[in-house]
């Protein structure tokens, strides 16, 4: 085994502005660093000591397919996009880029990232949208009984074990030279930094934590074949974990190299820009996938129907959250198939709904997550008849995106979490019609935010300022101004109720379909 380092997660101690052993003109303000590892690019944003994002840099990224159901990346294009990002930034604001003192990573969650000696990656990366691993689930359930009850999950393809479990039983001889197994943002922190290390929040994806202990689980790593010593140090993201190396920190023409934060998984740092960090604090994102996120104060496992439990990236809070695969996706494919754009086929609706749709939408266009855990199922339009317009359709598949939100919200109530307000964002939520929709489906009031698209990488450069000031976290991560609430239309409350219990019944009849 190679002995690649591993350093604890510790505070470091730091000179603030204003302390007596530095003069203000000695140090500009500082700048802290967010950079989000995500499947379609690397974005990086700079953010100011008043939280104002100065610039931001996005490089894109592709993914390779090379068999139905196969999802990949090479983790070194991460690498090379990160340092196009940090050199765009370092010609746009020099001076901002120099005063940066802290940096924080946001990932794309459950990737399995091979590495080998002397920190070699051994293959692509199998990314979190890969479903090759669906036999390896069950056999890690069997290895692992108490899977659910630990690491609060149902075994998926999507995480990170039954994808080590695949490379395990068809690439034995990539398997043979594996030392340490990292997911994708613990990788780039290496790249960075030198140090193997990973926050909460992210390792929470890997099914091999201890969600509650908030600790690796010895049973979970025997399971996938695998030792302790081939994990990364465990750190919270507020934590300072590892600082930037000589040559980048010289390259990027910093007055001293940045401390790293622990950051956090996408999620996390989303829900961290959001300021969604107190017990309760929840939102729903209609982004190309939809999430129902909630924080908690302790652990609780999500049962079976597919809701996650994971660790937040700030101390002693968790979350559960469900997930749809194709929420905002669903609303673009209706938009490809009819060959108008989005924005023309929203317009033929009313600004409010008056009525559900007489057609029902499955939107299992990708499988779906929660509750189903299904990734061959697909989806698909019920009750057409010759009069049916396409507005009908449009309404039915924002319809069929709440409904799957709604199975969601059901899942988390059915564990013992209960939402009756959230904010919401993605781009979905710039539509009045679909908020008023989810709104009403759900039985939950919603609150449009005036400033809720900043992402993980806003997030993840918050966790960088208290990891280098060791602020409060309620004193940073402060949620954005609420523009609008919608409420649940109750005349609809009824109408709603009878066409999910409809849509509920379309899950079994197209499961049957191959």
């Amino acid at each position: 085994m190679l002995g690649l380092p591993l350093p604890p997660c510790e505070s470091a101690s730091f000179v603030l502005p204003g302390d007596p052993a530095r003069h203000h003109h000695e140090r500009p303000v500082p700048m802290y660093l967010g950079i989000d590892l995500g499947t379609s690019g690397i974005k990086a944003v700079l953010v100011d000591q008043n939280q104002q994002v100065i610039a931001a840099h996005t490089e894109k990224l592709s993914v390779s397919r090379p068999h139905p159901g196969w999802s990949e990346q090479n983790p070194n294009d991460w690498y090379e996009a990160t340092l196009r990002a940090l050199d765009a930034l370092r010609d746009s604001h020099p001076e901002a880029l120099a005063a940066v003192r802290g940096i924080g990573l946001s990932g794309q969650q459950h990737g399995a990232v091979l590495l080998g000696e002397d920190g070699a990656v051994l293959r692509p990366c199998l990314l979190w949208n890969d479903t090759r691993a669906e036999t390896e689930c069950s056999l890690f359930e069997h290895r692992f009984p108490l899977c659910r009850q630990i690491t609060g999950n149902i075994a998926m393809p999507g995480f990170t074990a039954p994808k080590v479990l695949w490379v395990a039983r068809h690439e034995p001889e990539v398997f043979a030279k594996v030392t340490h197994v990292v997911l994708p943002k613990a990788w780039l922190r290496f790249r960075l930094t030198g140090a193997l290390i990973d926050d909460m929040s992210d390792a929470s994806g890997s099914l091999w934590l201890d969600t509650g202990r908030r600790l690796w689980s010895d049973a979970a790593l025997e399971a996938s074949n695998l030792r302790l010593a081939a994990m990364p140090a465990l750190c919270e993201g507020t934590d300072a974990a590892g600082t930037l190396n000589a040559e980048l920190t010289t390259r990027w023409g910093m007055k001293e190299a940045p401390v790293f934060a622990g950051g956090a998984g996408d999620n996390a740092a989303g829900a961290v820009g959001l300021g969604a960090i107190h017990t309760g604090d929840a939102f729903l994102s209609l982004g190309t996938s939809g999430v129902v996120w909630v924080t908690t104060d302790s652990f609780h496992p999500g049962g079976n129907h597919a809701i996650h439990s994971f660790c937040h990236a700030v101390p002693n809070q968790w979350h559960q959250m469900g997930v749809t695969l194709s929420a905002a996706a669903s609303l673009a494919w209706w938009s490809r198939v009819t060959g108008m754009d989005e924005k023309a086929l929203l317009a033929e609706l009313p600004e409010a709904p008056e009525a559900p749709s007489p057609v029902l939408f499955a939107p299992y266009l990708s499988g779906e997550r929660t509750p189903h855990n299904d990734g061959s199922v697909r989806g698909g339009f019920v009750g057409l008849t010759q009069d049916t317009t396409r507005a009908e359709m449009t309404q039915a598949v924002l319809e069929g995106v709440a409904f799957s939100f709604r199975d969601a919200l059901e899942g988390l109530a059915e564990s013992g979490t209960v939402i009756t307000e959230a904010d919401v964002i993605g781009g979905g939520s710039r539509s009045p019609l679909w908020t008023a929709i989810l709104a009403s489906v759900l039985g939950v009031t919603l609150h449009r935010l005036a400033n809720g698209e900043q992402g993980g990488a806003f997030g993840a450069a918050r966790l960088a300022r208290i990891a280098v000031t060791g602020e409060d976290v309620s004193a940073v991560c402060l949620p954005p101004e609420r523009v609008a609430s919608i409420a649940p239309d109750d005349r609809l409350s009824g109408p709603y109720r009878q066409a999910y219990a409809r849509y509920r019944a379309l899950y079994p009849a197209l499961k049957t379909i191959p």
